[in-house]
């Protein structure tokens, strides 16, 4: 029997999507979900995702290190902010992070009730594809969106993943959602950088200067991690080897 396949566009709707035995993927390509890959690409020990901003001022106050934006912009109290870039060896190397986001952080939470939550983007896409054939159970791709709103990137990714897994003969879907990111895909191709300049995100970035993620952040298969939440903690699983599209 092969797994279901569901494409949830939003938090607001996943309360309808949620099943306790499934896989669920927690998409946030611009930034948060694509920060957090880098964040153990080079080479971060564990990612504490927290909800509130109260919340990651205390972990600060006890010393650790803080990634906190709302709308995009570094908070006063944190160490950086939502970018992949900020993320790098030097500053991330074995160290645990606290981190909060305006989105991807509050949709990771809301996930956690399911059987496994994984964290996606284009960054670990294929190592991501193996990662939930070896799981061998129905899964649904939370996209964090906008503040609740439809948010064209992460549905794209969507579209991106859910060609992998129903092309690997073991997954269907019956799922309207599923249907409309693969034509999203479809549409993209064969410049999916080109396509997702029109996104709404895009010019938020755009307006602060924190646009200059968009390319790096829709390279695929830069990375075999998964990271994958562990109680509070999320943690990177390396899968095999890249098997690159």
């Amino acid at each position: 029997m092969k797994h279901n396949l569901e494409v949830c566009f939003s938090p607001a709707l996943y309360e309808l999507f949620h099943h306790s035995d499934a896989v669920v993927v927690v998409v946030d390509i611009l930034r948060a979900t694509s920060a957090i890959c880098t964040a153990f690409m080079n080479g971060a020990r564990h990612i504490i995702p927290v909800g509130s901003l109260e919340e990651a001022r205390e972990w600060k106050t006890k010393g650790h290190l803080v990634a906190a934006e709302r709308d995009g912009l570094v908070l006063d109290f944190a160490d950086f902010g939502n970018s992949p870039f900020n993320f790098t060896p030097d500053r991330v190397q074995q160290h645990d992070i606290v981190y909060s986001t305006t989105n991807g952080t509050s949709a990771i939470h809301k996930a956690a009730p399911a059987h496994a939550v994984a964290i996606g983007s284009y960054l670990n896409l294929s190592a991501l594809s193996q990662w939930l054939l070896m799981k061998g159970r129905d899964v649904v791709i939370l996209c964090a969106a906008w503040k609740n709103k439809f948010s064209l990137e992460d549905s794209l990714f969507a579209g991106a993943l859910s060609k992998k897994l129903l092309d690997s003969g073991e997954f269907s879907t019956i799922c309207d959602s599923v249907h409309a990111s693969l034509d999203l895909w479809k549409s993209a191709q064969p410049d999916v950088y080109r396509y997702i300049l029109k996104a709404a995100q895009k010019q938020r970035l755009a307006k602060n200067g924190l646009d200059d993620v968009i390319e790096f952040c829709h390279m695929p298969d830069q990375t075999n991690i998964v990271p994958v939440l562990k109680g509070n903690l999320l943690v990177g699983e390396t899968v095999g080897k890249i098997s690159y599209i």
